[in-house]
C-alpha cells in the first residue's frame, strides 16, 4: 500500500524535502466530502477532514426541536429508487418512508380549486415541454414560459422552489439535464436526513472550526494553509460551495482559475424553511398540504403535520426565499402565519408557535443553498469537476452532471473525486 510514510521515504530517496502529513486532504464535511472521505480511507489513504464550521454535514442538518428531529436543509430522498442513500440508511439502521408526497396536493381544495389545480399544473407541463421541444436560443428558462400566461407566477414559484432561481436566472439546458432523470420517488429519513449524512463520516482525523484559507501548488503536492495551522499532503478534494469558491475565500494558484469562473456561473439558489409546532385541537390531518397563494410567485408552500407530526413546515424558494430572509425571522413568522390564515381561517393563529427557520444565505461557510447554472452556462459543471494537474480535484452537488442540487448528487460527486484521487496516488 503506498501510504503516506512511505511517499516520505520515497521523497527522501528521490532528494525531495517535503515530510507529507496526509496522503489527501478533504476540504469540507458535506456530503460529499463525507464520502470523499470513505472511499479514500477504503483505499487505504490517510486523510484529513477540514471543516471551516463548527459542524459536519453542510447544507444538510437536522436539528432535535419540539420533540422532532427537523431537516432545517436537505429532508427528502430524491429519486428515492436510485438514491444511493436509501441504501445506505437501511444498512446502517435508519428507519426510510416510502410514501407518496402531497406537495402538488392542496388540502381540501383550499383557496385554490380543483379545476384550477389542473390549469396550473398543465401549465408547468406545458412549459417544460416547450423547453425540450422548442428550446429558447438564449437558453433562458423564462424565455419558455406563455407570453402573459395565466399561470407565469405559479411557474415561477415551482422553479423556486425546485432551483432556487427564478426562470430569469435558469440555463434550460442545465434544467433539463436534471429532469430528464429525476423521479417522483420522494422518500424520508424519520431520524432526519441532515443526521444520516452526518453519522456517515468514519472516525478519524477530523479538523472542525478549520477554515482553509489557501491551497498552494508545489513540485511533490500541496501546502494548505488553515486558521489552525498547515498541511502538507499529495492531493486535496474540495467540497466547498461554488458560493465560497467564487467569493475567493479560499486562494488558489492561476492553475484553478477556469473552476473559479466555472463557479461563478453555478451560483447558489436560495431555499429556505420554518416551522411552527401545532398545539391544541387544531384539527389539520396528517401529510397534507397547502399553497399559501397560487398567484404569489413569492408564495409559501406549506406541508402541514409530516410523518403526523405535531408540525407545519414552510418551503420558500427562490424569490420567496430571499424575500423572508429580508424581512427578517419575526416578520418572515408573521406572512407565514397570514398565509396560513388567509386559507385555513383565524382560528388556526392560537395553534401556531414559531420554533425554527433557515437563514442559508447568511450562513458563513455556505452561502446559499444549491446550485443552478445562468444561461448558456450549463456546461461549466463538467469543467468544475476536472482536476487541476492531479492534485487538486472538485467535488459537491454542483459538480454532478445530472443530480446537482441534491444531497445524494454530491454524495456521488464525492466518490467520483476519490476514484480520480486513488488512480492517482495508487495507480
Amino acid at each position: 500500500m503506498f501510504s503516506a510514510a512511505n511517499y516520505f521515504y520515497h521523497s527522501v530517496k528521490c532528494g525531495k524535502k517535503h515530510l507529507m502529513d496526509f496522503d489527501v486532504a478533504i476540504v469540507g464535511a458535506g456530503a460529499a466530502g463525507i464520502s470523499a472521505t470513505r472511499y479514500l480511507r477504503a483505499k487505504g489513504l490517510s486523510t484529513v477532514t477540514l471543516e471551516a464550521s463548527g459542524r459536519v454535514g453542510g447544507r444538510a442538518w437536522t436539528i432535535d426541536l419540539a420533540g422532532y428531529p427537523l431537516d432545517l436543509g436537505c429532508g427528502w430522498l430524491h429519486s428515492a429508487e436510485r438514491n444511493p442513500m436509501v441504501r445506505y440508511a437501511r444498512e446502517n439502521g435508519f428507519e426510510v418512508i416510502e410514501s407518496r408526497t402531497a406537495w402538488f396536493d392542496q388540502w381540501r381544495d383550499i383557496g385554490f380549486k380543483r379545476e384550477e389545480q389542473s390549469q396550473a399544473k398543465a401549465a408547468w407541463s406545458a412549459l417544460i415541454e416547450r423547453m425540450k421541444t422548442i428550446p429558447p436560443k438564449s437558453d433562458l428558462a423564462a424565455d419558455a414560459l406563455e407570453p402573459n400566461g395565466r399561470w407565469n407566477d405559479y411557474c415561477q414559484s415551482l422553479s423556486g422552489y425546485l432551483n432556487g432561481a427564478s426562470l430569469e436566472r435558469l440555463s434550460v439546458e442545465d434544467f433539463l439535464a436534471y429532469d430528464s432523470v429525476a423521479s417522483d420517488a420522494n422518500w424520508r429519513v424519520t431520524e432526519g436526513y441532515g443526521r444520516l449524512i452526518a453519522s456517515s463520516l468514519p472516525p478519524g482525523v477530523l479538523k472542525l472550526s478549520c477554515p482553509v484559507r489557501r491551497i498552494a501548488m508545489r513540485g511533490d503536492g500541496l501546502d494548505i494553509s488553515t486558521d489552525r495551522g498547515a498541511f502538507n499532503v499529495r492531493a486535496a478534494v474540495v467540497t466547498v460551495s461554488t458560493e465560497v469558491l467564487s467569493s475567493g475565500s479560499i486562494k488558489f494558484d492561476k492553475q484553478a482559475d477556469e473552476h473559479l469562473d466555472a463557479a461563478a456561473s453555478l451560483p447558489l439558489g436560495l431555499a429556505d424553511k420554518l416551522f411552527f409546532q401545532l398545539v391544541g385541537n387544531h384539527g389539520l390531518e396528517p401529510e397534507t398540504h397547502l399553497l399559501g397563494n397560487q398567484n404569489d410567485s413569492q408564495t409559501g408552500s406549506y406541508y402541514i403535520r409530516p410523518l403526523g407530526r405535531e408540525i407545519i413546515e414552510g418551503f420558500f424558494g427562490g424569490p420567496g426565499a430571499v424575500a423572508i430572509e429580508e424581512l427578517g425571522l419575526r416578520d418572515a413568522f408573521l406572512f407565514a402565519e397570514q398565509q396560513l390564515v388567509d386559507r385555513l381561517g383565524g382560528d388556526i393563529r392560537r395553534h401556531l408557535r414559531p420554533i425554527l427557520a433557515s437563514s442559508w444565505s447568511r450562513m458563513d461557510w455556505i452561502g446559499g443553498s444549491y446550485s443552478h447554472a445562468l444561461p448558456g452556462k450549463a456546461s461549466k459543471r463538467a469543467v468544475l469537476a476536472k482536476p487541476v494537474e492531479d492534485k487538486v480535484f472538485f467535488a459537491g452537488e454542483a459538480t454532478h452532471s445530472s443530480d446537482f442540487s441534491t444531497a445524494h448528487g454530491a454524495w456521488e460527486s464525492g466518490i467520483r473525486a476519490g476514484a480520480e484521487v486513488s488512480k492517482t496516488l495508487n495507480p
